[in-house]
C-alpha cells in the first residue's frame, strides 16, 4: 500500500471527508495516497468526465506506467460536481493530488491558494514549445504559469439546419454581425412561429464575447471590472427588446435553464438555435432529429471579433508533490505523447500541440470531426483569450442570470438590473 503523505496543513476532518468523498466516487483506483512503494515512485491522477474519457485516460495511463516503469498512477475520476467538491476537501486539507484536472474557473483560486506548483520549475521535464502562446498564457497567474490546457474548444451558434433552411436563411459567414444574428432570429420567428434562439440576455458568455466584440473585457489585468453599468444595460436592453419582440426565447424557458442542452430551447424542440460551446453541442444530436449544424458567433458591428479559443480543461500539479519531476512528466506525456494523443482523440477538445492536433485530425469521426472542421473555419481569424477569471466569477455567473431574470420577468429595468449586479459584483472581486 502506498503511504500517504503529511503535510503541516493536514486537517483530520478534511481528511476523512476526501476519504469519505472517494469512497462514493466512480472510478477511484487504489489507495488515496502517494510517495514511493517498492521503489516505484507512486502519484495520485484525478479528473472528472464520463466513463468515455475515463476509459481513454486509464489507458493512456497504463501506457504511460509501461514507458516509465518507475512510476505507479493512482487514478479516479467522477461528474464535475463531485470532483469539485472533493478536490476542494482535499485542497483545503492540504491533500491535494499529485496531478488533478482543473476548470478555467479553477486555476485563480488554487494558485493563490498556493495549491498549485508553478510548472516553469520543471522546464525539463514538461515541453509547452507547441502550445499556443495565446492558449498557454490562460493557465498563468501572476506571470508563473500555474496550470497548462489540455484541449481548446470555442462558442458556437449550433442550430437546427432544417428550420434554418425552411426560413429561407443561408448558412451563416464567419464574421457576421451581432445585428445580423438579430435579424437571422427575427425572420426565423417571423417564419416558423417559434423563437429563432435562447435568449443569450442570461448567458455571462455571451456578453462577454458581445462585449469584445466592443473593445473592451469581462475583467482587467488585475481581475477587477472591465465593463460598467452603461456596457451591460447596452446588452440586457438589446436582448430585451428582442424577447419581448419574440425574437428569442420566453422568459418561462430562459429561467429553467440548467447547463444541461436537454433543457435548453433548442433542446426541448422550442426554438430553432442556441449559443453554445462546441463540445456540449454534441448532446443536441440525439434532440434534433433533422440535423444540426454549428456557426461563428456574431462579431462587433466593425467586424471585431470577440470569439476566441478557450482551454477546455487544464492540467495542473500540487504545489506540495513529493514528486514534481515526475508528475510534470505524466503531464507532458498526456499532452505530447503521439501514441497518447491517439488514445484520448478528441476527448478533453481538440489538443493544444499544434503539431498533434494535425496527427489525429485524419482520425477523428462523428462530432469530433464536425467541431475540427468547424474550429477550421475560425483558426487565425479570433483574437487571443483573456486569462483566467477571478475566483468570484464563479459566483458572479449566478449572480448575472438572476439579475437578468429580473429584466425577463419585468420586474427590473436593464438599467436597474446592471446597476444591482455592478454594485454586487464589485464586492464579490474584492472579498
Amino acid at each position: 500500500m502506498p503511504r500517504s503523505r503529511t503535510r503541516k496543513s493536514w486537517k483530520p476532518f478534511a481528511a476523512a471527508t476526501a476519504l469519505a468523498l472517494c469512497a462514493v466516487l466512480t472510478g477511484c483506483s487504489g489507495p488515496d495516497g502517494s510517495g514511493e512503494v517498492g521503489g516505484k515512485v507512486v502519484l495520485r491522477y484525478t479528473w472528472w468526465g464520463n466513463p468515455d474519457r475515463a476509459a481513454r485516460t486509464q489507458t493512456a495511463v497504463e501506457l504511460f506506467e509501461k514507458k516509465n516503469p518507475g512510476i505507479d498512477v493512482q487514478t479516479s475520476f467522477a461528474g464535475y460536481e463531485a470532483y469539485k467538491q472533493k478536490l476542494a476537501t482535499q485542497a483545503a486539507g492540504g491533500d491535494a493530488p499529485d496531478v488533478m484536472q482543473l476548470d478555467y474557473r479553477m486555476i485563480d483560486q488554487y494558485a493563490s491558494g498556493g495549491v498549485l506548483l508553478d510548472l516553469a520549475k520543471q522546464r525539463s521535464a514538461l515541453d509547452t514549445a507547441e502550445f499556443e502562446p495565446g492558449l498557454l498564457a490562460t493557465g498563468k497567474v501572476d506571470d508563473r504559469q500555474y496550470a497548462v490546457p489540455q484541449g481548446r474548444g470555442t462558442e458556437t451558434m449550433v442550430y437546427d439546419t432544417e428550420k434554418w433552411k425552411a426560413a429561407g436563411l443561408e448558412p451563416p459567414r464567419v464574421g457576421w454581425t451581432w445585428s445580423e444574428w438579430a435579424d437571422a432570429m427575427r425572420e426565423v420567428a417571423a417564419k416558423t412561429g417559434a423563437p429563432g434562439g435562447t435568449d443569450p440576455g442570461q448567458s455571462e458568455d455571451a456578453f462577454e464575447i458581445w462585449l469584445r466584440g466592443q473593445g473592451k473585457a469581462l475583467y482587467t489585468q488585475d481581475r477587477r471590472l472591465g465593463f460598467d453599468a452603461d456596457d451591460l444595460t447596452r446588452w440586457w436592453t438589446f436582448t430585451d427588446g428582442l424577447r419581448r419582440e419574440g425574437a428569442v426565447s420566453p422568459a418561462e424557458q430562459t429561467t429553467q435553464l440548467d447547463g444541461t442542452v436537454e433543457n435548453t430551447p433548442l433542446g426541448r424542440g422550442e426554438a430553432a438555435s442556441d449559443l453554445n460551446w462546441d463540445a456540449p453541442a454534441s448532446g443536441y444530436l440525439a434532440l434534433v432529429p433533422t440535423g444540426i449544424s454549428l456557426a461563428a458567433m456574431p462579431a462587433g458591428e466593425d467586424g471585431t471579433p470577440g470569439q476566441y479559443f478557450k482551454p477546455s480543461m487544464f492540467m495542473g500539479v500540487a504545489a506540495d508533490s513529493e514528486h514534481p519531476e515526475e508528475s510534470a512528466r505524466l503531464v507532458d506525456f498526456m499532452l505530447n505523447d503521439r501514441e497518447a494523443a491517439k488514445i484520448l482523440g478528441a476527448t478533453r477538445g481538440i489538443p493544444v500541440n499544434e503539431s498533434i492536433r494535425e496527427d489525429i485530425a485524419a482520425d477523428l469521426k462523428d462530432f469530433d470531426r464536425t467541431i475540427y472542421d468547424y474550429q477550421a473555419t475560425v483558426e487565425g481569424k479570433l483574437d487571443p483569450p483573456p486569462q483566467a477569471p477571478p475566483s468570484g466569477d464563479s459566483a458572479l455567473q449566478t449572480t448575472f442570470q438572476r439579475d437578468y431574470d429580473q429584466v425577463s420577468y419585468e420586474r427590473m429595468s436593464p438599467r436597474e438590473a446592471a446597476e444591482n449586479y455592478i454594485t454586487e459584483a464589485k464586492a464579490e472581486l474584492r472579498s
